[in-house]
Order: C-alpha cells, then sequence, then structure tokens
C-alpha cells in the first residue's frame, strides 16, 4: 500500500512500470523499459539456410546470452530480416531489440562497424550494463562471420 502511494504521488511514476526492470535503487531510460516490454524482431530463422547467419554469444560473468541472426539479400548484401532471442536482464533485451532494428536494411560492412558504444548511448544504459552493449556489438558480428563463412564453404559431394 506505501509503495503505491508513493508512486502514485511521484513525478517519476511512468518510470516504475515493471519492477523486474526497475529496481529500487537504480531507474532505466524510457528506451530500455520500451524495448524490453515490447522487444521488436523476437523469433529464430532456419540456421541451415545459406542466406542466414546465426551469431551466438554469451556473458558468464552474469549470464546473459544471445542469439542474433540475420537475413541477407545475395543481390544487394543487405540484411533484410533480423531475428533475436536474449536469456538475460532487462538491458541485454533491450540492447538486442534495438540491435534487430538498427542493422535491418544495412550492408554487412555497415552492420560490422556497430559499436557498442551506439547502442549504449541510444538507450542510455548506465555503466554496470554496458557489458549488455558488448554482447550485441559480439552477436551481430558473430552472425556476420557465419553467414560469410557458409557463402565460402565448399558444398558437401
Amino acid at each position: 500500500m506505501l509503495r503505491s502511494t508513493i508512486i502514485k504521488h511521484s513525478p517519476l511514476k511512468n518510470a516504475f512500470t515493471k519492477p523486474s526492470v526497475v529496481g529500487a535503487s537504480r531507474l532505466y531510460h524510457q528506451k530500455v523499459i520500451d524495448h524490453y516490454e515490447r522487444p521488436r524482431n523476437v523469433g529464430t530463422m532456419d540456421k541451415k539456410d545459406k542466406s542466414v547467419g546465426t551469431g551466438l554469444v554469451g556473458a558468464p560473468a552474469c549470464g546473459d546470452v544471445m542469439k542474433l541472426q540475420i537475413k541477407v539479400d545475395e543481390v544487394s548484401g543487405k540484411i533484410t530480416d533480423v531475428k533475436f532471442k536474449t536469456f538475460g536482464c532487462g538491458s541485454a533485451i533491450a540492447s538486442s531489440s534495438y540491435m534487430s532494428e538498427l542493422v535491418k536494411n544495412m550492408t554487412l560492412d555497415e552492420a560490422g562497424n556497430v559499436k557498442n558504444t551506439t547502442i549504449a548511448k541510444e538507450l542510455s544504459l548506465p555503466p554496470v550494463k554496458l557489458h549488455c552493449s558488448m554482447l550485441a556489438e559480439d552477436a551481430i558480428k558473430s552472425a556476420i562471420s557465419d553467414y560469410k563463412k557458409k557463402r565460402t564453404a565448399q558444398p558437401s559431394a
């Protein structure tokens, strides 16, 4: 009762929307909350498809795991679709979701040049959560690498 009364009269009442994301000691930027509550491009693609690259990365220290998949148009070389699944905190989910929107319609080179600082700045991640944006950067690079490896692999006889 006391908590709901405090929140009801707080100037930050809109920030207190989901207890699992917003703790008493730390407030997250609205963009993190938005991507956490309404993640974009969640799902999977067929990893056997030669036009799909899959990146799977994790951070043993915190337990976050990201799987990011890209579908590349073979003619234009642009990323036409992105899917992700993330097991982790709200910042990890938000970083994956934002990355999935950011790299869509980019070339592989453009997507490979996306830095974690871009993600962290856009989502206003606190310093303690910067590793989440680093995972997203690693995930896109891993997906691009997997796609390129498939394209250069020799067909089995």
